[in-house]
């Protein structure tokens, strides 16, 4: 039974470590949604694509 409890808590930790996506969600839709603009958009979007990808 004690197995049983470390593997469930060792899946729970590694489901929990599988969040810097969640994190960086939002700065990839700001992202996305920067590219829109025709000039300025991958000037400004460039940095927060490196920092989403600095998050994951």
């Amino acid at each position: 039974m004690e197995r049983v409890v470390s593997l469930i808590l060792i899946a729970v930790a590694a489901a929990g470590l599988n969040g810097c996506g969640v994190a960086a969600f939002p700065v990839r839709t700001t992202s996305a949604a920067v590219k829109i603009v025709p000039v300025a958009g991958d000037v400004v979007a460039y940095p927060l694509d490196k920092t989403a990808d600095a998050i994951d």
